[in-house]
């Protein structure tokens, strides 16, 4: 795959068919970039400046954000504005009495999906990311918000489409890609392989640590309520029954798949 093909209909230029797609569409008050600092939200970026679009970037932080992510974002995009969740996974975790899970990702609605009200947003999703974003459409509307769409520009892309674009235009990127990440999300986050969430457990025992804080406040938070709690006696419990135990029914991570705007 190439982002310039000869098809039997004559060339398709991805890129520009990309920019077509957001002048197409572009809104009298200018699209609401989600940024995610990942390749992906990289590329729509980039893609949105060459169309001469108006655009405002907007990065969303879940309090368990790589902090190399973090630094990245900073460094290269300046412009992108950052927002602070109205409450962190550390708080989230006791009040919903139990982890995120695959299942149950209700860390992405607090968390991620809060932005972009009453606006047309653009992302990075692409079909090619996962069975579930392969029924997507290039223009939607909100199923949870009726006075916000979405525009998925590059959402014919393959993933080889992506670097080619970052790559011959020699953009940084993120250097967790480098260490062989395929996708770049929350530390520990459930959609993530069990390999890929117990290399983040050594990468980053700090936030580790601090789930663990978070699942003893859970514990007693579940204590208080009389909830029955019979397979979690310690914190240690809940983590292990989260990374290694039935969480999920035993369904595989994807690391390509993540729940933003799903």
């Amino acid at each position: 795959m190439s982002l310039v093909e000869n098809t039997l209909f004559g060339i398709r230029d991805k890129v520009e068919i990309a920019i077509a797609r957001l002048r197409e569409f572009e809104p009298e008050e200018g699209y609401y970039l989600a940024f995610s600092g990942g390749k992906d939200s990289q590329c729509i970026y980039h893609l949105a400046v060459k169309a001469g679009v108006k655009f405002d970037a907007h990065f969303n932080l879940t309090t368990v954000d790589p902090p190399e992510l973090i630094k990245f974002i900073k460094a290269q995009y300046p412009d992108v504005a950052i927002h602070k969740p109205p409450v962190t996974m550390w708080k989230l975790i006791p009040q919903k009495l139990m982890p995120p899970t695959r299942r149950v990702r209700y860390c992405c609605e607090y968390l991620k999906e809060h932005g972009g009200a009453g606006r047309m947003v653009v992302t990075g999703i692409r079909w090619a990311e996962s069975a579930r974003r392969s029924k997507r459409q290039v223009f939607e509307q909100c199923m949870k918000a009726k006075h916000k769409t979405f525009i998925h520009p590059i959402i014919d892309w393959s993933t080889p489409d992506v670097w080619e674009y970052i790559k011959s235009r020699n953009l940084p990127y993120c250097s967790l890609y480098d260490e062989g990440q395929t996708r770049i999300g929350c530390i520990l986050c459930p959609m993530q392989s069990k390999k890929a969430r117990t290399r983040d457990i050594k990468r980053y025992p700090t936030y580790y640590r601090a789930y663990l804080r978070a699942f003893e406040k859970m514990l007693a938070e579940r204590n208080k309520r009389g909830f029955e709690t019979t397979m979690w006696n310690t914190a240690q419990d809940v983590m292990d029954w989260w990374i290694h135990g039935n969480a999920d029914n035993g369904c595989n991570g994807n690391p390509d798949q993540t729940a933003l705007f799903e």
